[in-house]
């Protein structure tokens, strides 16, 4: 992997994805790329369709300004909004679950991670995609998040959500209920507590670390009464991190920790399945929350939404988490240059 950075005026170069162009990734592109600030923040690369965003541009009457368009990322112009036409489109239908589009999002995913693996970006933020329609025997996963870990051959990563100082990580990620459970093990939960240790102290920049852990059950099994892997498996693993000096904490009912706001009293909280931390993640920083992809050797993140075909078109789209999820990727990308200088 060439692990050559393309600084430029100390802006990072920064790829973006369409997602599913018959979704909402080109009106939130659009709407947040419209931001005069960003381009102070960092160099954006669009991976998509000039002929996609012209159109979406004149469906929802969005101003309009100049694409630089570029053939690969050395021609890129550092003052512009940059843009690599990807794929070639015959319909554009806002709203409407298409073959087409999938494999669009696909290929526009797909040129940008080879120009991130072979250090021509500095950090990329994905647009949404349809998990159903990107599937094709290149890419057979259930998310970015499983599609960049592979991609870049990280032996675990973990999903952490990210809101100012609201931070929820997953310790199963797209993982069905039913399995959950069964892949809740001493070792998992070691890996992630360690990579949300990590991330909080290399990437966010926080000395020691005070993680909270939630419980599996109902009342984190109440006494054994509602389950045993809080006894028998949680409770020993946090008390080991504990004697080794590290601030873990639990593991704690799920429902009376969000209810009563008890994350606020630590820099992050591990939910062992996917519901338990992003529906009250949603519920408390829908419009403002980042999914980024710790444990990866370059910086992903992604607006914590869906291609919401509901209202793809219709100019009703927020662009505030796609906002937010370029500004956090600036910032963790500079974060890691400084280390880098530092050693």
């Amino acid at each position: 992997m060439n692990n050559k950075k393309h600084f430029n005026e100390h802006k990072p170069t920064l790829g973006i994805t369409i997602g599913d162009y018959n979704g909402v990734g080109p009106e939130i592109i659009l709407k947040a790329l419209g931001d005069n600030r960003i381009l102070g923040q960092c160099t954006p690369v669009i991976y998509g369709s000039s002929r996609v965003l012209g159109k979406y541009r004149k469906l929802l009457g969005l101003s309009d300004w100049y694409l630089h368009q570029i053939k690969e990322p050395s021609q890129i112009n550092y003052k512009k909004t940059n843009i690599i036409n990807c794929f070639d489109t015959k319909e554009i239908a806002p709203g409407k679950i298409t073959e087409e589009a999938g494999q669009a999002a696909f290929k526009s995913l797909e040129t940008a991670t080879k120009d991130l693996i072979e250090g021509k970006l500095d950090g990329i933020v994905t647009a949404p995609i349809n998990k159903h329609n990107i599937q094709n025997d290149t890419f057979n996963f259930v998310g970015h998040t499983e599609y960049f870990t592979k991609s870049f051959e990280a032996k675990e990563s973990l999903m952490l959500m990210v809101a100012d100082t609201l931070r929820v990580a997953l310790a199963t990620g797209h993982t069905p209920l039913s399995e959950v459970s069964k892949k809740i093990t001493p070792a998992l939960l070691t890996k992630k507590i360690d990579l949300l240790y990590h991330t909080l102290k290399h990437d966010f920049g926080i000395n020691k670390p005070k993680i909270a852990v939630l419980g599996l059950n109902p009342h984190a099994g109440e006494e054994g009464l509602l389950g045993q892997e809080e006894k028998a498996l949680i409770e020993p693993l946090i008390k080991d991190f504990r004697r080794k000096g590290k601030l873990i904490y639990g593991c704690f009912p799920a429902d009376g920790f969000w209810g009563m706001s008890k994350y606020a009293n630590f820099d992050a909280t591990l939910a062992l399945y996917h519901d338990q931390g992003l529906i009250p993640f949603k519920s408390i920083a829908f419009h403002s929350g980042v999914n980024f992809t710790a444990g990866l050797p370059i910086v992903r993140t992604s607006p914590d939404h869906g291609t919401a075909y509901n209202i793809a078109g219709k100019n009703q789209a927020d662009p505030s988490s796609m906002r937010q999820a370029i500004y956090l990727a600036c910032d963790l990308i500079k974060i890691r240059k400084e280390s880098e200088v530092q050693i």
